[in-house]
């Protein structure tokens, strides 16, 4: 019982690590949110997309941080997404 505990542990370690491996991060900059539900709204659209893998929102700074698939979406395409759905976005540079 312990070595299929670990074995099924040491797999989903190494598949992070690849999955990690096989990602990109970017950060977003959004314009036009003006409240505290725009944030679900923003990250709703985005995990739409495929590839993204990962989506945080923070209304604070009015950013979001998005990890994805390079090879199934771009960041400009990211930024597209909220743009297109009322947001105006660019990638941060």
């Amino acid at each position: 019982m312990m070595r299929k505990i670990l074995a099924g542990l040491c797999f989903f370690l190494i598949s992070s690590v690849v999955d990690a491996a096989d990602s990109a991060t970017v950060q977003l900059d959004i314009k036009g949110m003006d409240c505290t539900s725009c944030p679900l709204t923003v990250k709703v659209a985005l995990k739409k997309v495929s590839g993204v893998a990962e989506v945080e929102v923070d209304y604070k700074s009015r950013s979001a941080k998005v990890r994805y698939d390079p090879s199934k979406t771009q960041a400009d395409m990211l930024a597209k997404t909220v743009t297109d759905i009322g947001y105006p976005t660019t990638v941060r540079k």
